[in-house]
C-alpha cells in the first residue's frame, strides 16, 4: 500500500500553519523543516507532527532538499505553508498513489488568492505546478528563488485545484518583495545575464500590458490591477538591482 509524506518549510508562519497541516492531517507523514522562526509555527507544528527540523537557512531549492532527505515514503506533496488542500484534492490524491501506474510526477492547477480575491486571469490560473511526486524520481532545483521540482519520468496532471492564499494584504506582498527582488537578481548575475537599458524601460510596461490587457486581468477588478501594477514594479526593481550588481563588479574590476 503505498504511502504519502508532506514536506513543508516554514519561518515565521503561525498565521498561517495551523489550516495547512488542518487539510493534509490525513497524510502518512508530515515533514517540517523551520528556519528558526520566531513565533508560534514549531509550537503550532508539534501539535501534527514530531518530524520537525530546526535548521539554518540554506536557501529555497536546498531547504526543500533536506526535507526531501527525511522523507520516509514512496510518495511525497510539497506545500507551502500558505497553501492549502480541499477536501476534493486530498481524495483525488489518495486514489492516485494507490492506483499502478508508471506516472513519476502530478502537476496540479493552483487558485491563488490575492488581497482576499481569487485571481482568474492576469495569467495566473490554472498555473500548474508539480507538487505530487515519487521521492526517487525527483529533487529540488538549486535555484535562489522561484524554485521547482526536477523529474524524471512521465507526468500526469491532478483534475482538483490546491488552494493558494498569497499576500492577502500589501504590507505583506512588499515584505517579500524585497527579498525576492535581490534573489532573481542575484541569479541572472550568476547565470551570466547583463544589464540593457530595455530591461527597465520595455520588460516592466510590457508585462503589465500582457498581465492587464492580453490575460485579461482587467476582468479581476481592482485586484488585476494592483497585481499587474505591483508585477511590472517587481521587474523594474529586479533589473534595477541587477544594474546595481554589474555596475559594482565593473568598479572592483577597475
Amino acid at each position: 500500500m503505498a504511502r504519502l509524506s508532506v514536506i513543508i518549510i516554514t519561518l515565521n508562519e503561525e498565521r498561517n500553519i495551523r489550516e495547512c497541516f488542518e487539510s493534509v492531517r490525513w497524510a502518512d507523514e508530515i515533514i517540517i523543516v523551520d528556519s528558526q522562526s520566531k513565533d508560534k509555527t514549531v509550537e503550532i507544528a508539534r501539535e501534527f507532527t514530531e518530524n520537525i527540523f530546526v535548521i539554518e537557512w540554506k536557501g529555497y531549492g536546498e531547504t526543500k532538499n533536506f526535507a526531501l532527505s527525511k522523507v520516509t515514503n514512496d510518495w511525497v506533496l510539497w506545500l507551502d505553508a500558505d497553501e492549502r488542500v480541499p477536501k476534493e484534492l486530498g481524495e483525488e490524491i489518495k486514489q492516485t498513489i494507490q492506483a499502478s501506474s508508471e506516472t513519476a510526477a502530478y502537476e496540479v492547477a493552483r487558485r491563488a488568492y490575492f488581497l482576499g480575491k481569487w485571481i482568474k486571469h492576469c495569467g495566473w490560473y490554472p498555473g500548474f505546478v508539480v507538487r505530487l511526486f515519487k521521492k526517487d524520481s525527483a529533487h529540488f532545483s538549486k535555484s535562489l528563488v522561484h524554485e521547482k521540482v526536477e523529474y524524471s519520468g512521465i507526468i500526469g496532471r491532478l483534475k482538483n485545484d490546491l488552494l493558494h492564499f498569497t499576500d492577502e494584504n500589501l504590507f505583506h506582498y512588499f515584505s517579500k518583495f524585497n527579498n525576492y527582488t535581490s534573489l532573481a537578481a542575484q541569479e541572472m548575475k550568476q547565470a551570466g545575464k547583463t544589464f540593457s537599458l530595455s530591461d527597465v524601460l520595455v520588460r516592466p510596461p510590457f508585462l503589465f500590458f500582457k498581465m492587464y490587457i492580453l490575460r485579461l486581468g482587467f476582468l479581476d477588478g481592482i485586484h488585476g490591477l494592483i497585481l499587474s501594477a505591483a508585477s511590472a514594479c517587481y521587474v523594474f526593481v529586479k533589473y534595477g538591482k541587477l544594474w546595481e550588481l554589474c555596475r559594482e563588479h565593473s568598479n572592483n574590476n577597475q
